[in-house]
């Protein structure tokens, strides 16, 4: 029996070619509530922009930046893992001597950029979101950063991660930036967290994704299922690939496994 269903948002719940959540996705979801099974957000989005995405669709409970932040449907905290502060201080150092590499920094429910280039508003442009302030890379100090978001590549990989920020990784859905959280954080991370919180056993539980950064999750939970806009990767970690996110992959997958 599956008591508990996470949803990531971009190319799952919400189209990247309407921008939109599909009329027969939002009708599941509220089917799915009626039958007493919780639904969860599972977004590497930080909290305001989740909110942005999913409007006032109802939830349960929501798990953001990739896991580092998990929080009930009426706001209260379950998980914060933010990133070590010595980890700033490199980074702050790293990015004098490269300031043409813009990165985020999520704090709280706030956030800034350290410099805006063709790929910040590429990333902007693709899943319609506004850039956020820019602020000196300094601003990031004494404040509690819950993820960074890193435009670069990933052939600059073990550079920044092996000597700049040690105690992170990197969780990729475009290959343009990187959403970094303080390792161990993931997904799946969150998702036991939030279980935890509710009562619900990992068998019980169900979860739709499209990107990499839900490869641990679809791994992780009882049923992970890829959508049909999926790249191959996602999809091989997948117990089962639906339709795609445009073509109602949500209400199908749910009606295969009898959940409506």
């Amino acid at each position: 029996m599956v008591k508990a269903i996470f949803f990531d948002i971009d190319g799952t719940l919400v189209s990247f070619h309407t921008h939109t959540i599909p009329e027969s996705t939002r009708q599941a979801l509220a089917a799915v509530r009626e039958k007493g099974i919780k639904v969860f957000i599972a977004t590497g989005r930080p909290k305001i922009l989740m909110q942005k995405a999913v409007g006032n669709l109802p939830f349960d409970g929501y798990i953001t930046l990739n896991g580092a932040y998990c929080f009930t449907s009426d706001h209260k905290d379950i998980y914060k893992g933010s990133i070590p502060e010595d980890d700033i201080e490199r980074l702050i150092l790293f990015n004098k001597q490269h300031p043409e590499l813009p990165f985020v920094f999520v704090h709280d429910d706030t956030w800034f950029i350290t410099g805006v280039n063709e790929a910040v508003q590429e990333v902007a442009d693709l899943i319609k979101i506004d850039i956020p302030p820019v602020q000196p890379i300094e601003y990031a100090r004494g404040k509690e950063i819950l993820q960074i978001m890193g435009y670069f590549k990933a052939d600059d990989d073990n550079k920044v991660f092996s000597g700049i920020l040690k105690h992170c990784e990197p969780m990729r859905w475009y290959p343009l930036f990187a959403d970094i959280i303080a390792r161990g954080n993931s997904k799946s991370h969150g998702i036991d967290k939030v279980i935890a919180h509710y009562g619900i056993d990992l068998k019980e539980t169900m979860a739709f994704g499209d990107g990499g950064n839900d490869i641990p999750m679809l791994r992780h939970v009882g049923t992970g299922i890829a959508m049909g806009n999926a790249t191959l990767e996602v999809q091989n970690a997948a117990d089962y690939v639906t339709t795609s996110v445009d073509e109602d992959g949500i209400l199908n997958a749910l009606k295969h496994f009898g959940v409506l």
